[in-house]
Formats: structure tokens, C-alpha cells, sequence
């Protein structure tokens, strides 16, 4: 073996040991491959050009990046990804783009979209009600504090109806629709990782002000809705809304029961990339309504003072108040009754009791086909209330000590809400359809009011009274809702009368879609006041000639 390698060695002489590596390296490099690698890795001139250094010259070292190069390229590519999401959010499919001479076909299948979209989307609110004692296990903290998410969400919720939803006037629904429902499924994800209690009081509130897509599907219904199926179509969006209030509380405690509820997080995360794509690739653009430009201070200003000038407005602000403190009432005090004697229900029976609600559900849209399409608001607007005073007596002098009670109660309030309800969009949505998302905001916070108010009320009676109190309470606020109701009649434009006559079925509804530019709807709704101006005076000399 040593004589082998002495042989090799003595093929070699002393100078040129080294020099044959070098050699085949030098070759090997001067490829056209290795001058390219060379340049991408950033090497030195001599290796650009193909030259390894020899024994006696020495590398130059590589630069290395400093950090301020390495956070540039970071930022860089964090803009990148945002520009791109932007650019996704904002593109249109070819098929679903804005044409003023073929508005868009408002079909029974996108009136069920928006129904699902608004189910999962207001879910959002009412993930963490069943599964409060859950949060504060977690977190190590009382119950009272974990209740404070809840509180904090409908907070955020409150102010995302204030200061978000005014903006569907002055901009694009659908670019605006997209990105509220990615910005919150972004955040979410914190919700559903988070290990700090006050970065989860902080998203919730966050999330809850990006929660209010349903809120501007609405008045993108009333304005894409033909005029002769307007009510039937806000029914369905609105049985999709209460119905996720119903399924996100059954889901959440059943999944909380079995499993983690971080669980019920990731669930509702899932569900807001599927309602992401579904609209997506199915909701079609809608222009700005006030393409000239609208100022943000002065559209909230215009909120407040349509609370003094809109006679319309301002009644089922009223009536919408009522019925929504009576609501949040029922629904806060009725754990108390069932969990006491004589029922003792557990937990998982009580909030069965929430599917009560799918018959409204399940009723409303068929009632507005056949009433709310066919007849004036105000005939809808009356007939919900009744039922709901039925209830309320039904349930406050028999929910003691019958269970049939609490039932018949909580079917007459579900069905009688969302039928007053639809009614009560169904006429504010026709003040000024540019303004349609003003209008809404004035009215659901007025709701929100009322909410805070019946659960206040009804909880601060209940403990001092009990079931009968706090019953006796809703009999009084619906009682008021109906006086202010009877105040105003079905044609009145006052605040106060009953000027236009007594008649209930609505005039000749054209069968076509109504033109979804704001400037067409605003024509349509001047068009349909002046032909009413008519028949009433032809009317009025049809009159004469028979005197």
C-alpha cells in the first residue's frame, strides 16, 4: 500500500502537487451553468468569471445581508401578499360584472346565498354564549370577567353598525363585502390560537365590528329585489339570519360538551373561507350608490338627522325597539324559569328549547309571499305584533306551572318578530334608496337599544317578582308598540293621521326587476309616488261625477 501511494507521489512533481485539482475545479466552473450559479450566489469577480483562486491569492468573503436588508425584504414580501389579496378581493368574474343595460337577475338561488351567507356570518355573535363557563376555565379568570367577551362582541357589533355599515352607501358592495368577511376570518384565527385573555376580550371586539355583512346583504336585497317579491325576498335573508342566531348557540354547546370549545372557534373560522368563496364566485357587483362621492362625517350626520325628518323611519325605530326588548327578555328569563321548580330542567334540555325558533324560520318566507307581497306593511306590521301580545299573555299567567305556556310563548314571539320586522324594512327601505344603508344603521340601532333594554328590564324583574313580572313587562311594551302603530295608518306621510284612506292591498307592482342603479331606483320611486298621485285623482273625480 505504501509502495502504491510513493508511486503516485513520484508521478507528480513537487511544484505541480495541488496544481491538477485546481486545474479540473478551474474547468469544471468556467461552465455556463457555473458562471450563472456564480452570479445568483453572489460570489466574487473571479468566480463570476469561471477562475477559482490559486494556492497563493486568498477568497474574498461573501457579504453577508445585514438585518435591515433582511426586514426590507420581509415588508417586501408582506406587501406582496396583501397587494394580492386586495387585487383578488377586488377583481370581478367576467359573468357577475355590473351592466347598466342587463342588470343582474335577482334569482330565488342568490336569495338563498345571502339567507346562508347571513346564517354563518352572524353566527359570529353567539359562538361563545353556551360555552362562557368553558373560557373561563381556560383562562383562569371568574365568570363574571368571561362574560365580558360576549358583552364585548356585541359591543363591537354596535359600533360596526354606527361606523361601518353607513359606508355601503358610498362604496361598492361587493369588494366591501368580501374584504369585511376576510378581515374577520383573519382575525378570528387569533381567536381560536390566543392564550392571553386580553387579546381574546380585544379580537372579540374587533371581530364583532367586522361582523355586519348582514346587515348591508340586506339593503343589497332591497335594492336588487324585484318590487313585486321585495318582502318575500328580505323574509328569507332574514330567516337566515335568525337562524344562525339559533344554530350557533345548539352547535356550540353541543360541540363544547363532547370536545374542546376551542373546537366551535375553528368550526366558525372554516365557515367564514366557505362563505368567502361562495360569494365570491356568485355575488354579483353592484355600483356605488353615490357615485359623485359622499363625505363620511356628513352620511353619519344624515343618520341622525333622518331620526327628525322621516316620520317612516322613526316609527318602526319605535316599534322595532319594543319588539326587540320584549325578545331579549323572554329569552334572558326563561333559563330562570325552566331551571327552577317546578321544571329543574338541565342545561342541554333548556337549550333545546332555542329550535322552537325554526318554525318562524321555516314560516316567515312563506308568509311574505303570500301577505307581505300583496299588502301594505302595515297589515304585517300589526298582525306580528298581535301575535306577539298573544304570547306574552299566554306565557306570563300559564308559564308557572305548565311548560305549554313558555312554548306557545316562544312561537308567537319568533314568528311575530320576524314578520313585524320584515315589515318594518320593507317600508324604511323606500325612503330614499340611496340612503338604504343609513336607513338601516338608524333602524338596527335603535333594535340594538331595545335589546339592551329588555335584557335589563326583564332580568331586574325577574329577581324581584319573578316570571309575572318580568312577563307582565312585555305585555306593556307591546301594548305601546300597537298604540304607536294604530297612530299612524297604512298610507299616512305624516307623523300622525290617517290621511290616504284605509287600503291595504298594495297598488299594481310591476313584475320586473327594478333597475339596480341608484339613479333608476330613485326614477322607479318617484314614478310609482306620482302614478299613486294620479289614481287618487281620477279617483276623486270619478267621485264628482256621480255626486
Amino acid at each position: 500500500m505504501s509502495d502504491r501511494r510513493n508511486s503516485i507521489g513520484d508521478d507528480r512533481g513537487a511544484g505541480d502537487r495541488g496544481v491538477a485539482p485546481v486545474k479540473a475545479a478551474a474547468e469544471l466552473t468556467s461552465s455556463p451553468q457555473a458562471r450563472a450559479a456564480n452570479s445568483i450566489l453572489g460570489g466574487s469577480g473571479e468566480e463570476k468569471e469561471g477562475r477559482v483562486p490559486t494556492g497563493g491569492e486568498t477568497r474574498s468573503p461573501m457579504p453577508s445581508p445585514s438585518n435591515s436588508d433582511c426586514e426590507s425584504h420581509r415588508a417586501k414580501g408582506r406587501g406582496g401578499i396583501l397587494n394580492w389579496v386586495v387585487r383578488t378581493l377586488t377583481w370581478t368574474p367576467k359573468r357577475l360584472r355590473y351592466d347598466a343595460a342587463n342588470p343582474p337577475e335577482f334569482t330565488l338561488a342568490l336569495n338563498f346565498m345571502f339567507a346562508v351567507a347571513a346564517t354563518f356570518t352572524v353566527a359570529n355573535l353567539y359562538y361563545n354564549q353556551p360555552v362562557l363557563n368553558k373560557i373561563a376555565e381556560t383562562f383562569d379568570v371568574s365568570f363574571e370577567r368571561a362574560s365580558s367577551v360576549a358583552t364585548l362582541m356585541q359591543a363591537g357589533y354596535a359600533a360596526g353598525l354606527l361606523f361601518i355599515c353607513p359606508l355601503g352607501d358610498m362604496v361598492r358592495r361587493r369588494p366591501f363585502i368580501l374584504g369585511l368577511i376576510w378581515v374577520t376570518a383573519m382575525l378570528w384565527l387569533g381567536l381560536c390560537v390566543t392564550n392571553s385573555f386580553a387579546a381574546f376580550l380585544a379580537l372579540s371586539f374587533i371581530v364583532g365590528a367586522t361582523t355586519v355583512t348582514p346587515q348591508l346583504m340586506l339593503p343589497l336585497v332591497a335594492d336588487m329585489a324585484p318590487a313585486h317579491r321585495k318582502a318575500s325576498s328580505l323574509s328569507i335573508t332574514t330567516s337566515g339570519l335568525m337562524l344562525g342566531m339559533l344554530i350557533a348557540r345548539l352547535l356550540s354547546g353541543i360541540v363544547a360538551n363532547y370536545t374542546s370549545w376551542r373546537n366551535i372557534y375553528w368550526i366558525g373560522f372554516a365557515a367564514q373561507y366557505v362563505i368567502l368563496v361562495l360569494l365570491f364566485f356568485f355575488l354579483p357587483d353592484y355600483p356605488s350608490k353615490n357615485p359623485d362621492g359622499l363625505n363620511y362625517l356628513r352620511a353619519l350626520w344624515t343618520i341622525v338627522t333622518m331620526l327628525f325628518t322621516e316620520p317612516v323611519l322613526v316609527h318602526a325605530c319605535l316599534i322595532g325597539f319594543f319588539i326587540s326588548a320584549i325578545f331579549t327578555s323572554f329569552w334572558t328569563t326563561l333559563t330562570f324559569l325552566l331551571a327552577s321548580p317546578p321544571y329543574e330542567y338541565p342545561s342541554v334540555t333548556i337549550g333545546l328549547f332555542s329550535l322552537i325558533g325554526i318554525a318562524a324560520i321555516c314560516g316567515g318566507p312563506v308568509y311574505g309571499r303570500l301577505v307581505m307581497d300583496r299588502y301594505v306593511p302595515f297589515l304585517s306590521s300589526v298582525v306580528g305584533q298581535v301575535a306577539i301580545l298573544a304570547g306574552c299573555i299566554a306565557g306570563a299567567f300559564t308559564g308557572e306551572f305548565t311548560v305549554a305556556g313558555p312554548v306557545i310563548q316562544a312561537i308567537c314571539i319568533d314568528m311575530g318578530i320576524q314578520t313585524a320586522q320584515t315589515a318594518n324594512r320593507t317600508s324604511i327601505y323606500t325612503i330614499n334608496a340611496k340612503a338604504r344603508n343609513r336607513v338601516n344603521t338608524a333602524y338596527m340601532v335603535c333594535v340594538f337599544c331595545g335589546q339592551l333594554t329588555g335584557t335589563a328590564v326583564g332580568n331586574r324583574l325577574y329577581a324581584q317578582g319573578g316570571w309575572k313580572y318580568s312577563g307582565g313587562a312585555s305585555i306593556g311594551f307591546i301594548g305601546l308598540s300597537l298604540i304607536l302603530t294604530m297612530l299612524k295608518g297604512p298610507r299616512e306621510k305624516r307623523w300622525i293621521g290617517w290621511s290616504g284612506g284605509c287600503k291595504l292591498r298594495r297598488d299594481g307592482v310591476p313584475k320586473k326587476a327594478e333597475p339596480v342603479s341608484p339613479e333608476d331606483g330613485q326614477e322607479a320611486e318617484k314614478s310609482e309616488e306620482k302614478r299613486t298621485g294620479e289614481d287618487k285623482t281620477k279617483a276623486g273625480a270619478g267621485e264628482e261625477i256621480r255626486r
